[in-house]
């Protein structure tokens, strides 16, 4: 799988996209991320690729004939792909889900159109993308970031990137989940230095008292060992 995204701000993805289990999966080639300056697709000064829209109005609008270049230049890198798809990020779009999410994991290149100011062109969602995407009911400054949610959302789908296929919540479910120690009590460090700096007073009894009672404990179930019953609470839990 292939990504790449063309965004006017390359930087804001150097460290999301090069740590944990994205910049494993780059690692082992499982995908291949690579973002695009739009400006270097602009053959205007000063690297413009915005512009003022027509009829007035706020703001700038993206221009279409820069990310035209660009998604044909990515097109271009992956000759070899024969399942391609253009995204474009938009208020409009459809709504993004883990169905979707599915089905996007199945392409060999997706090319992600980052929108910025007050909107793109709108000849490149009606000639450029293949399809318009929303991450949600609100609005961002820009695309950058739903671009983020879309490659970690779709690379979990591909084979290998995240090491155990039982590893989807959308297989095994999402369920509460709880780990050591047995029994948490919240600022307990704290109250053991307080109690043996006042050993002689009144308040050890007081700190003693809220420690006991103030536990934070694992069910019951997850310590029994029985696995059947296990998976019975986590069904009951399960959402």
């Amino acid at each position: 799988m292939r990504f790449d995204i063309i965004t006017i701000f390359p930087k804001i993805f150097d460290s999301y996209l090069h740590e944990s289990i994205l910049k494993r999966a780059q690692a082992k080639k499982k995908i291949t991320i690579t973002t695009h300056d739009l400006r270097d697709f602009s053959k205007l000064k000063h690297r413009k690729v915005d512009d003022s829209p027509f009829g007035g109005g706020p703001g700038m609008v993206l221009m279409a004939e820069p990310i035209f270049r660009a998604v044909e230049f990515a097109r271009r890198k992956s000759q070899s792909a024969k399942r391609k798809k253009v995204i474009l990020f938009s208020t409009r779009g459809k709504k993004f889900d883990a169905k979707m999410a599915k089905r996007l994991s199945r392409y060999d290149q997706l090319i992600l159109i980052c929108g910025r100011y007050e909107g793109v062109d709108e000849r490149v969602a009606e000639h450029i993308a293949d399809e318009e995407i929303s991450i949600g009911n609100y609005v961002l400054s820009g695309g950058e970031l739903p671009a983020m949610v879309l490659v970690e959302a779709i690379s979990r789908f591909i084979p290998g990137v995240l090491g155990k296929y039982e590893s989807l919540e959308e297989v095994k479910g999402s369920y509460p989940v709880y780990t050591r120690p047995e029994v948490f009590v919240p600022g307990r460090d704290k109250k053991y230095e307080v109690r043996s700096k006042k050993r002689r007073n009144t308040r050890t009894s007081y700190l003693l008292h809220l420690t006991s009672r103030n536990e934070w404990r694992v069910p019951k179930v997850l310590l029994s060992g029985h696995a059947k019953r296990i998976e019975e609470w986590r069904m009951q839990k399960r959402s």
